[in-house]
């Protein structure tokens, strides 16, 4: 029952709406199947699968609003979950950002769905979990890895017509090979949503070869150096540029798209002319949902264009206050690129260092982006288009702002956090002091 179909969904939110007695009414119903295998020191340690259905309901009266949630679907308990939203609504205080509802939409068709994920059983589980700890064995490696798969729905629902149905599937899987001195460390991450597209055998392959190379690291002083970021060290920094486009702390000044005195930087050139990103729900390597959380579609939005900032995103209260379109925030990004491949930017790199993995990422600066971390499982000096040995970790102080102003090479997007990025070659990347991490 943790996937209903389009027509099931909307039977019990119609029937959910029917018991309404207040101003306006919205409906949330969700459902799906989880499972997951999780191994460290080549042994699994945990495994299981759960089923979740549940709805929530939001009255509205005037400006006041209330919240109930309920996992039980007879008559009576939808009825009793209607009531006491209503009451926790009548209690409120009023809202004074309150936008009223959004009426009927239409949205777009995406196929974010795979049956190959929703089948998913215990036996794939152990076997993707055997194909990447066999061969660690096999090279007197330790593997820790972990692998998460999910099969569900969303619907939404609201008594001004408004209703939605998307399905959805994914599939992460995330590897660390360390080798048996625990000085060599290699990772791997893939995410699908269909789970015909991974391999834990080539995923772990790439790992157990980090690990075996980075061994005998050396140390490097600190400083700045042209950098290779792979696609799973940039997602980090990228991921976190992206969730600060919003519109009203750039109008605040609370953010890197502010300006000093007021106003913001929409329509300026921030980033190296190469750098286009932009979202897209119907694209197949990462698709999306069609809606946002409050029932906005979700559409192809560009967001930054030859280095400009073309858009933001806003609440809808914001854009109300603003007078301008309601852009919701994209649940992926695409990173446009070249054709070029991570070994490709390795071999046109005369000096610089490769990145595998960033990671305790945090924030140093909001309004200029600046973030500090490690970097880890896997760090490598290049010399004449060659990695040469690898070396210690390091602390990094950078802005993805800064970083993109910098790009010398940008190769062929790949997915990764459930984004396309590419490998990024950027020079001028600060690293502060070393890292005794692995």
């Amino acid at each position: 029952m943790a996937i209903l179909s389009k027509e099931e969904a909307k039977k019990i939110i119609d029937k959910v709406l029917a018991f309404s007695k207040a101003d306006e009414m919205s409906v949330g119903l969700s459902g799906n199947r989880t499972g997951n295998i999780r191994y460290a020191r080549n042994s699994v340690s945990t495994s299981g699968e759960t089923t979740d259905l549940s709805l929530s309901v939001t009255s509205v009266f005037g400006k006041k609003s209330g919240t109930s949630t309920i996992n039980e679907f007879d008559d009576a308990s939808l009825e009793k979950t209607v009531r006491r939203a209503e009451e926790i609504a009548k209690l409120a205080p009023d809202n004074p950002e309150y936008v009223p509802m959004l009426g009927a939409q239409q949205y777009l068709e995406t196929n974010s769905f795979a049956d190959s994920t929703a089948a998913i059983n215990p036996d794939y589980r152990a076997k993707a979990a055997f194909d990447s700890i066999d061969p660690c064995v096999k090279k007197n490696l330790t593997a820790a890895g972990y692998l998460e798969d999910s099969a569900g729905f969303s619907a939404l629902g609201n008594s001004r017509g408004l209703f939605g149905y998307n399905k959805s599937t994914s599939i992460d899987f995330s590897i660390t090979v360390r080798t048996a001195d625990g000085k060599g460390s290699g990772y791997a991450a893939r995410d699908f949503n269909d789970a015909s597209k991974l391999s834990t055998a080539s995923a772990t392959e790439v790992a157990m070869q980090k690990a075996m190379a980075s061994a005998t690291a050396k140390a490097l002083e600190p400083g700045k150096y042209t950098v290779i970021l792979e696609p799973t060290a940039g997602v980090d920094l990228l991921d976190n540029m992206m969730r600060s486009m919003d519109a009203r702390n750039a109008d605040e000044g609370r953010s890197f798209l502010g300006k000093k005195g007021g106003g913001t930087r929409l329509g300026e050139k921030l980033f190296d002319e190469r750098v286009n990103i932009y979202s897209d729900p119907q694209n197949l390597e990462i698709p999306g949902s069609p809606f946002s959380g409050d029932g906005r579609p979700q559409e192809k939005v560009m967001w930054v264009e030859n280095g400009v900032v073309k858009n933001m995103s806003y609440s809808r209260f914001w854009a109300q206050k603003q007078g301008v379109k309601a852009i919701a925030p994209p649940s992926g990004f695409i990173f446009q690129g070249g054709n070029e491949s991570l070994a490709d930017l390795i071999k046109g790199t005369e000096k610089g260092i490769l990145v595998t993995r960033l990671w305790y990422i945090r924030a140093v600066d909001p309004q200029t982006l600046l973030y500090t971390g490690l970097t880890r499982d896997g760090t490598f000096y290049i010399e004449n288009g060659q990695i040469k040995y690898p070396v210690k970790n390091f602390r990094f102080n950078e802005s993805p702002v800064i970083m993109l102003n910098n790009v010398e090479a940008i190769g062929k997007p790949v997915r990764a956090g459930g984004n396309l990025v590419p490998p990024l070659k950027i020079r001028d990347f600060t690293f502060t002091s070393l890292s005794d991490a692995v």
